[in-house]
């Protein structure tokens, strides 16, 4: 079993939970070396990135979204199920949060457990090559101009974009910057590519929604945008440069756990950032002993 860690917080009491609960149990915990030195973790096994990815059957993954999407891309290759452990703020992508992870251990061992595929962008410049299963954004820098480009859709022209950034979004993805930016939420059971402007000036200025099975090309006309793949700087493109974007069906696996209520949470997590919330909505952050209490007390309006 691999563990995946926040890049700069500190994990190391969550991985003493589950070296405990492993702990006399036929699995072996390993985490890329990098990370064991830096927390000075006991009881896992330090390994190269590339074996972690070759090799294990499954990866926990501690820490926020950003963890869990890190861990996804890791295994890409090679899918194998993920659970992703909030010890973050908010944690849309999350099974579980950090105080039920015994339980999510007991859970997987006891097969109570599905796993939900999930697809990416593969987004190609040249010979480079990028996954992004959230989104995949081209950003405006400040001096730099807007973004301006041209969309292609199966070889054929389709629009131009003239705005702050143009985010292209899987449905997994559509609650982050796609959302942010005016958006539609999609189910993470539909497939497809979300296209979708942030404060346009000009041209299309709607999201497009399409089809998983085609391709876009986008054709940088102005500006110097940056590129980010689920949060992390990529570089930077100018005009002449093309990008060529295409959805990768079943490149990851998210763990879920029967009773978990993990979907009413994201539900609740998502409203927060609509306030006004309905009254009673917030119960659903709080530890179940606390939660229950309030449960069999009415709230009053």
């Amino acid at each position: 079993m691999g563990l995946v860690l926040h890049p700069y917080r500190d994990s190391s009491a969550a991985v003493a939970q589950v070296a405990a609960w492993t702990g006399g149990r036929a699995v072996e915990l390993v985490a890329d070396r990098a990370d064991v030195a830096r927390l000075g973790l006991t009881g896992v096994v330090a390994v190269p990135a590339e074996e972690l990815a070759g090799t294990c059957d499954g990866i926990i993954a501690l820490g926020g979204d950003g963890t869990i999407l890190g861990a996804m891309r890791l295994v890409s290759a090679r899918p194998v199920p993920v659970l992703g452990v909030n010890l973050g703020h908010l944690g849309f992508l999350a099974e579980v949060e950090g105080r039920e992870l015994d339980e999510a251990l007991t859970a997987m061992a006891e097969e109570r457990v599905t796993t939900e595929m999930r697809g990416c962008l593969v987004v190609r410049k040249g010979d480079w090559e990028w996954l992004a299963f959230n989104d995949a954004v081209l950003a405006r820098v400040p001096g730099e101009g807007m973004v301006r480009a041209t969309l292609s859709v199966g070889g054929r022209p389709y629009g131009h974009f003239r705005c702050d950034a143009v985010i292209l979004a899987t449905a997994m993805g559509s609650t982050a910057y796609n959302y942010a930016a005016g958006g539609p939420v999609v189910s993470p059971g539909v497939e497809g590519i979300l296209v979708t402007p942030a404060a346009p000036m000009s041209g299309i200025n709607r999201t497009i929604m399409l089809a998983p099975t085609e391709s876009l090309r986008l054709s940088l006309t102005g500006g110097q945008p940056a590129m980010e793949f689920d949060g992390i700087l990529g570089g930077r493109v100018g005009p002449g440069d093309e990008i060529e974007v295409s959805y990768r069906p079943d490149a990851g696996q998210l763990v879920r756990i029967e009773g978990s209520r993990a979907a009413a949470r994201s539900r609740v997590k998502l409203s927060l950032l609509d306030l006004p919330f309905l009254p009673g909505e917030l119960l659903e952050l709080l530890p179940d002993e606390i939660r229950q209490k309030h449960e069999e007390e009415p709230i009053q309006p």
